[in-house]
Order: C-alpha cells, then sequence, then structure tokens
C-alpha cells in the first residue's frame, strides 16, 4: 500500500513494501535476487545488505564475508548496521541482528532499509535512486529583538478572549418546561 510506513502494523510485513525495497536494493546493486530465494533468506547472510552500503558509500565496509560459518554470516549483518550508523541511520531505525538472522522481525529489517533510503537523500554524491518520502529540512528562522517584543502583546486565539468570561451565546440541553394547573 503506497504511502503507508513500514512501522504502521507494528510487526506484521507488508509485501507490497517488501517488493519495494527489494526493487530498490536491486536497482542499487545491479543485480537482481537470487532466483527461487525469499526476501528474507536473501538478506539473511549479510552479503546483498553490505553490496548495498558499499553503493551508497563506496569502501564503508572492507571486507564482505562470502563464505565461512555462521559467525562469518552475522558479522556481515553487524558491518552493515555499523556501516548504516555511520551514513546517517538513526539508531532507533536499526533492526537486530537476530531479527533477520532467526526470521524474528522482517519488517524491522524492511523499515531498516527504508530509513538507508530515506538517508541517502541526505548525501550529494549519491545520484538515486531513493527509497521512500524525500525527510523535511529544517526550515530556522531568525528574529529580531523587535519582533520578539512585539509578538509579546499578542494574546493568541489558542489563549481565548479578552474580553472576559461570560456565558453568552451558550446553549445546550433542554429548555426548561413550566406545566401550570397540574
Amino acid at each position: 500500500m503506497p504511502g503507508r510506513p513500514v512501522w504502521q502494523v507494528a510487526g506484521k510485513r507488508i509485501p507490497e513494501e517488501e517488493q519495494e525495497a527489494q526493487r530498490w536494493i536491486e536497482t542499487v546493486i545491479g543485480e537482481r535476487f537470487p532466483e527461487g530465494r525469499c526476501y528474507e533468506d536473501a538478506l539473511r547472510d549479510g552479503i546483498i545488505l553490505c553490496k548495498l552500503m558499499n553503493r551508497l558509500s563506496p569502501g564503508c565496509i572492507q571486507k564482505i564475508n562470502t563464505s565461512g560459518g555462521d559467525y562469518k554470516m552475522m558479522d556481515n549483518i553487524s558491518q552493515f548496521q555499523k556501516a548504516c550508523t555511520k551514513y546517517g541511520v538513526a539508531d532507533v531505525d536499526l533492526f537486530q541482528s537476530t531479527d533477520l538472522w532467526d526470521r524474528k522481525n522482517i519488517s524491522l529489517v524492511t523499515q531498516t532499509i527504508f530509513a538507508l533510503g530515506r538517508a541517502s537523500y541526505k548525501h550529494p554524491e549519491w545520484r538515486g535512486p531513493w527509497l521512500g518520502p524525500k525527510p523535511a529540512e529544517e526550515n530556522r528562522r531568525e528574529f529580531t529583538e523587535e519582533q520578539l517584543r512585539a509578538g509579546e502583546a499578542v494574546i493568541g486565539l489558542q489563549a481565548g478572549s479578552n474580553r472576559g468570561a461570560n456565558q453568552s451565546g451558550q446553549s445546550f440541553g433542554a429548555t426548561r418546561k413550566i406545566l401550570l394547573g397540574k
């Protein structure tokens, strides 16, 4: 469902977003996911994730482990996470290694990939493609001392009226009926 953030449905996988993340990764690294392997299995050894980081930030991961035991593959995931942090992805957007390795929470893996896609907007050396919406930029404003003082005299509408409190104009509830002669 386009436009719906990955984290909106906590812990539930959103296939459309996984497909979008997969297409983005394939475009960036210039190769397709292995034939016949599902999304999480293709990412599980961390090789594709490391290739992705090295395309976004060349040389950020010196050695990608392509063979060896589980420890070597988990090291790829750890290297990817460290590179993401250096690239500008917030810690709260990173998945835990076990989320991917043990397939505990694949939606968090997708969330991290989307966060990485958003972080790529902030790197002018990266010419695209991007993933997800462009993050908002700071719009800092500077006010003179005179402008700040002028604002002190204004009572905002959120603060109410400066005419005094009264109940004029209020009408709620049923009117009172007085029945005579009963």
